[in-house]
């Protein structure tokens, strides 16, 4: 049965006429071309079609679009500056600290992280590693997306004219990748 929605995609509304077993990620990706959102498993366990639903991270794999009406959906797609074209400072932080190897799993990462740094601007570790731990990266590259979330909080804390933590930020940043790289759990 279809029935007639409206949902603020990046801050465009938009109007559709969706069968009720429909997924947002498939209006996303079918009507409007959004392609950052990706099918990975479709039972929302792996965290690539991750958006956020009025600032809080959904599976949009799984999320009926019926049930997006009158919400507020960003994507990847909405973060960086329409204007001049500038990385938001959590893609920032990823192309910064190599957060990234075949991006697959990037848009969920980057999604699930900027929800993390609304809610915590000055996360630790142990925070970062719980918010991201439904994001599943095949490649490997937990340790670079631990510190890219990292360097994404000072990123944003600098911009909001808020002074980094302490000194330790960076260090912290730099330790998790060097574990990693030595064969450390990360």
């Amino acid at each position: 049965m279809d029935r007639s929605i409206e949902i603020a995609v990046n801050g465009t509304r938009h109007a559709f006429a969706v069968d009720d077993r429909r997924s947002l990620l498939d209006v996303l990706r079918s009507d409007l071309g959004i392609t950052s959102p990706k099918y990975g498993c479709g039972l929302a366990q792996c965290g690539a079609c991750t958006v956020l639903v009025d600032g809080a991270p959904a599976r949009s794999c799984v999320l009926r679009a019926a049930k997006a009406d009158g919400a507020a959906v960003t994507t990847l797609e909405g973060l960086a500056d329409a204007a001049t074209g500038a990385l938001h400072p959590v893609q920032q932080g990823f192309v910064e600290a190599a957060g990234a190897q075949c991006g697959y799993c990037l848009n969920g990462m980057i999604m699930s992280a900027l929800a993390l740094l609304s809610a915590n601007p000055d996360p630790r570790e142990d925070d970062v590693r719980s918010a991201l731990r439904h994001n599943l990266c095949r490649c490997g590259t937990h340790a670079e997306i631990v510190a890219s979330v990292m360097r994404a909080a000072e990123l944003m804390r600098e911009a909001a004219g808020n002074p980094a933590r302490d000194d330790a930020a960076p260090a912290e940043r730099a330790a998790v990748v060097s574990k990693a790289r030595e064969g450390a759990p990360a």
